[in-house]
């Protein structure tokens, strides 16, 4: 084929192509600011392509606020108050707990929930609406991709596009307006249909093929981990255990249950039980008196054993001296005092017994303090006795 001839079929390709922008090259920011600024006077749909931002293009452009902010702020908004609706159904509706007398529905502890799916909502919906509503994406097929003007604008130049979708675009005036403005490189920019038929979309069977294959794996991988592997050896250990569960009945024993009282006369390893339990108390002190006895040594760590525990198990009724100046203010019946003749002539098992098994409104300690921690409290209570009746030997 001649070069006229190919000329022609390039002339008649090109003809038959629809036309998308007419672009101009610019060598300095300052050129293509007042071609901006030109460009806004005339044409609405246009841009500006710079290698780097340009200070000051918004105003040269004559673009005004955008309103992706108004769409964050409204999404955001409409998704804070569903969800603020959705825990006022269920605090109030639903699932009200009563809980140490609070409110069913306490607004400040849910503010920072508020909060968060606010700025969650309101970001991931911002990416979303400048990625796929006004970027088109997925899109790779735009005329301007691989054109010289986009290669150049990239790297050195500064570009103005003129696209031919607006109402006052004619190729001659366009032309005009860039040669006027001092454009260089001034090249026409068409719709190629091959690459607009290869390139990808939201529908193109390609993507629509994958995202399905995504959707189907994701929700198969789903389903077969939270319903069959969960349930499987070894990922079902935690769930399938030998153990008893509270509320169930239980085949093992006669009566059903699982929580079973130990076996009458069972002593604790380590542990014998305490053997003057007797309905009659005087008596059991008095057992007590007669055959058992202090076996702690008095040694300084003994003593502040003792002190500790009297301080803290003790000393709310009994006072930190045993006076029996209870800091409860009347609210309970205030003990006598341990300085007593009676308590100063028991002997430390009686005190020991008492400890143990209570008496009168005094309940037992037993749960509260150990065998050895109760004889560390009856040496120091000694102790206490003998600081306020001191014998004239403790003074030399």
């Amino acid at each position: 084929m001649s070069k006229k001839a190919k000329n022609n079929a390039m002339s008649e390709n090109k003809e038959s192509q629809k036309l998308f922008a007419l672009t101009g090259l610019f060598d300095t920011p300052d050129e293509i600011m007042h071609a901006a600024s030109a460009a806004s006077k005339k044409y609405r749909k246009y841009d500006v392509h710079t290698p780097y931002p340009v200070h000051g293009m918004d105003d040269a452009m004559g673009l005004g606020e955008s309103p992706i902010g108004w769409c964050t702020l409204l999404i955001g908004t409409s998704c804070m108050l569903m969800m603020l609706g959705f825990i006022a159904w269920v605090s109030l509706v639903d699932y009200p707990l009563v809980w140490a007398g609070k409110p069913y529905f306490s607004l400040p502890g849910y503010i920072p929930i508020l909060f968060e799916v606010t700025v969650l909502t309101g970001a991931v919906s911002t990416v979303l609406i400048l990625f796929f509503i006004v970027s088109g994406f997925p899109n790779n097929n735009h005329p301007l991709h691989d054109t010289p003007y986009m290669q150049r604008t990239s790297d050195d130049k500064f570009g103005l596009c003129l696209e031919a979708a607006d109402p006052n675009f004619n190729e001659a005036d366009a032309k005009g307006l860039l040669e006027k403005m001092g454009a260089k490189n001034i090249q026409p920019v068409y719709y190629e249909k091959a690459e607009a038929d290869a390139g990808l979309s939201l529908t193109h069977p390609a993507f629509v093929s994958f995202l399905a294959f995504v959707i189907v794996g994701v929700s198969g991988a789903a389903y077969f981990g939270l319903n069959r592997m969960v349930f499987m050896v070894p990922f079902n250990y935690m769930s399938v255990q030998g153990r008893a569960v509270a509320q169930e009945k239980n085949n093992i024993f006669k009566d059903g249950r699982s929580m079973q009282k130990p076996v009458a006369g069972t002593v604790a390893r380590g542990l014998l039980p305490y053997p003057f339990k007797l309905d009659d108390q005087i008596k059991a002190q008095a057992e007590a008196g007669k055959y058992l006895s202090n076996p702690l040594p008095r040694t300084e760590a003994v003593f502040e054993l003792g002190k500790t525990q009297f301080d803290s198990k003790c000393s709310a009724c009994h006072g930190y001296y045993g006076e029996g100046d209870s800091r409860l203010n009347g609210k309970f019946p205030a003990p006598p005092t341990l300085h007593s003749k009676k308590v100063s002539e028991w002997t430390d098992a009686n005190i020991y017994h008492v400890i143990t098994e209570g008496q009168n409104v005094m309940p037992s300690y037993a749960k509260q303090l150990t065998r050895d921690e109760r004889w560390a409290v009856v040496h120091y209570i000694r102790a206490l006795q003998r600081s306020l009746k001191p014998k004239e030997t403790d003074l030399q």
